[in-house]
């Protein structure tokens, strides 16, 4: 295995696809917005409603799955309208197998992937690049997100939670409305979107970026109002269409959101049981400094009601990736994300408030975040930790500018800043980090990004720098990555995120996109090669991984990816593995064997495996993580999976094996009850958290939380630890 494994990405597969796709026209479609005084009732009947005839109907969608660039299925008609307050969206979905309509989940911001389902972007600035996205199911379930950088964010996209890096925002809740009906017809749907829920430019008469898809599942089916390539979804706004005409108001507005909090805990690890028990207020407030800046401010910040982190099996000796998923964090957390999604993250949010996995209490804080003529600003700052001795005092401070150019470019400047302050922190106790970053758009598919970083703490070393640089290029059938990163011996963003230290590293991907005619019954087969290697800044091999493999997928969701991995590992110092099994300085090359097969994820019942078994640091390794997901309509939703890991090396043989059960039943899109039932044998312990939550606007309402951890070997009722928190959450909007 060398360096630059050139030779074999010059073999990759060549063979000829076969249908792939359609020309994507060049010119995108517009629609004027209607202007009234009053809207429609919001009940998801748009049928029934008088008030819809009047405005005109969008009718033309054009397919991107199964059958690229033909006209949609099913007859869909989208009307869009406003007053001087709100914007009004209405949709009838014909369907002439009504019964055949796929309901699968009801909780807000559930996927809308694996449903009948209908949803829309906004590209407010028309900047083609950034946008809030809102969708609905035939439950009408809530679901809004924020999009910038057209989504992009790492190979294979993904939610927010796949790191701050991530261009696609899924945890952002607005503050809107809408319900749906079914019926003979098919489903429809109403959107009440308020303007102040959404950031634009101050002009009086504006024209917004906008794409709308529509989901039909039983056919596999995908379709969009401005047109698609294949390998594009909703996100891709620099090709959206247009809303023209809209008149939006320009005026400020305050929103207030006050919470209650009654806690109690008891800690039975030491030799005596703790007890704590209290009641908190706090608030939230966000003000529209103008229609496209922001101010949010958090006094007494409490995250209660966010579900605890999913345990994770480490099998190296190096970081694990939590997600964050504080709303507060969450919110426009796009605009402060430069580097590598959970690898090299120059500013990572779960940093403030949380250490070593233990929450520290936040003080307060402020952000101020939007546009300024094509300029993107965010301000962060904020206090944490106690006057009591029991937690070091902190301020963090970040500052962002990115200037929004042409052709999906840009170019901007983070900073960082985290400072202990009182009585009770070190002297001289600081870190800071500043960084430049860009991308360059090269014609419609390709992209050139990167940044250049330098940190600055106590006792560093001149070598505190950090940079990136990525070239890519993405058509209808092929991806092409490469890129080189390389991370200084001090570079220490101390509020951002570092897998490992002190290394350069080099990406390269091919990828490519075939469906054939008539083969095996296939809908697609994504062969591509993939290689990752990283050395020491001394030249010492310290991890290879080349990649072969093929995904076959068939019409109906069912998919299987088979493939191979060539790995090196190159181990400086030993290190215990597990408990009493040692892996010693060497260098260890290996091969394994990769499957993964998932069923419909959109059935009652469907599966999801993926099996590697190969060698492993002198050794063998055999891992299994398989999942069964069961939804009883689209009230009840019952996953149980786990990882079953059973290493075998000549210092010794173990199994690091986790257990994970999530059930989530909706009484309705706002009121649910989700628990997470959690068993580690690496940790020794097992955990359950049970949610109740009773939503009112932008996820905000009665949140009850009960969690509980216990020893492996010990009953339910045998708990280390145990807490429960009641907690009441409302949005006022003063103005």
């Amino acid at each position: 295995m060398t360096k630059t494994p050139l030779l074999v990405l010059a073999c990759f597969v060549t063979s000829q696809a076969l249908g792939q796709g359609v020309t994507i026209p060049t010119a995108r479609p517009g629609y004027t917005v209607t202007v009234t005084t009053s809207g429609p009732v919001v009940d998801g009947d748009v049928l029934a409603d008088p008030f819809w005839t009047s405005v005109p109907a969008i009718t033309a969608f054009w397919q991107t799955e199964p059958d690229a660039g033909q006209s949609v299925s099913e007859r869909t008609e989208l009307r869009i309208t406003q007053t001087a307050d709100t914007l009004y969206v209405g949709v009838i979905l014909h369907d002439a197998n009504p019964g055949g309509i796929v309901i699968t989940d009801a909780r807000r911001d559930g996927s809308l992937d694996d449903t009948d389902s209908f949803r829309f972007i906004l590209d407010t600035y028309r900047d083609g690049q950034n946008g809030f996205v809102f969708g609905t199911s035939p439950s009408g379930v809530e679901y809004d997100a924020q999009v910038s950088r057209e989504g992009q964010g790492g190979f294979g996209g993904g939610r927010q939670q796949g790191g701050s890096g991530a261009g696609f925002n899924i945890n952002w809740d607005g503050s809107w409305a809408v319900r749906a009906q079914t019926g003979s017809y098919g489903w429809s749907a109403e959107f009440a979107i308020p303007f102040r829920t959404l950031r634009y430019p101050t002009d009086a008469v504006q024209e917004w970026g906008f794409n709308a898809q529509r989901n039909i599942r039983r056919k596999s089916e995908k379709a969009f109002w401005a047109p698609l390539p294949r390998a594009w979804d909703l996100n891709r706004v620099s090709i959206a269409g247009t809303l023209q005409g809209l008149a939006v108001p320009n005026r400020r507005n305050l929103a207030v959101t006050p919470y209650g909090l009654g806690r109690s805990s008891a800690d039975f690890t030491g030799p005596e049981t703790l007890t704590d028990s209290g009641i908190e207020f706090g608030a939230d407030l966000k003000y529209g400094l103008t229609p496209s800046m922001t101010l949010d401010a958090t006094y007494n910040t409490d995250f209660a009601q966010v579900e605890v982190d999913e345990q994770q099996v480490n099998l190296d000796r190096f970081s694990l990736f939590f997600p964050e998923k504080r709303p507060f964090f969450l919110e426009n957390a796009g605009l402060f994300a430069v580097g590598e999604p959970s690898e090299v993250e120059l500013f990572f949010s779960r940093r403030i408030g949380i250490q070593d996995g233990a929450p520290v209490p936040i003080v307060a804080g402020a952000r101020v975040s939007g546009q300024v003529g094509g300029t993107r600003i965010g301000l962060l700052n904020m206090q944490t930790g106690t006057d009591d001795g029991r937690y070091v005092a902190s301020n963090f401070s970040v500052v962002r500018l990115q200037k929004e150019l042409p052709n999906r470019s840009s170019i901007g400047v983070i900073g960082t800043n985290r400072e202990g302050v009182g009585s009770n922190a070190p002297s001289n106790d600081f870190n800071r980090l500043v960084a430049l970053d860009g991308r360059l758009g090269i014609g419609q598919f390709a992209q050139v990004q990167g940044f250049l970083a330098r940190t600055e703490s106590r006792g560093d070393d001149p070598d505190s720098w950090g940079a990136n640089v990525e070239a890519n290029y993405q058509d209808e059938v092929w991806r092409f990555i490469a890129a080189y990163t390389r991370v200084g011996s001090s570079f220490n963003p101390e509020l951002g995120f570092l897998r490992r230290s002190s290394y350069e590293k080099i990406t390269l991907l091919a990828f490519r996109a075939i469906r054939p005619e008539s083969f095996l019954g296939l809908h697609e087969m994504r062969p591509h090669i993939s290689y990752r290697g990283y050395w020491g800044l001394d030249g010492f091999h310290e991890t290879g991984y080349l990649h072969v493999d093929s995904h076959w997928e068939w019409p109906g969701g069912y998919e299987i990816h088979t493939g191979v991995n060539f790995t090196r590992e190159g181990v400086r110092d030993g290190f215990e593995i597990e408990d009493g099994v040692l892996v010693p300085p060497d260098t260890y090359d290996h091969r394994e064997a990769l499957i993964v097969a998932f069923t419909d994820q959109s059935r009652a019942i469907s599966l999801n495996s993926r099996t590697t078994i190969g060698g492993f640091f002198g050794g063998d390794r055999t891992s299994v993580a398989p999942s069964v997901l069961l939804r009883g309509g689209e009230a009840l939703t019952v996953e149980v999976g786990g990882s079953y890991n059973r290493v075998s090396l000549p210092g010794g043989t173990f199994t690091a094996n986790l257990y994970r059960a999530r059930i989530s039943y909706s009484f309705t899109p706002r009121v649910y009850l989700q628990s997470l039932v959690q068993y580690s044998e690496q940790s020794e312990s097992w955990s359950a958290n049970l949610r109740f939550g009773w939503l009112q606007r932008a996820n905000t309402g009665l949140f009850v939380v009960i969690n509980q951890t216990g020893a492996l070997d010990a009953a339910l009722d045998d708990a280390l630890q145990r807490g429960i928190i009641v907690k009441y959450s409302r949005l006022f909007d003063a103005f």
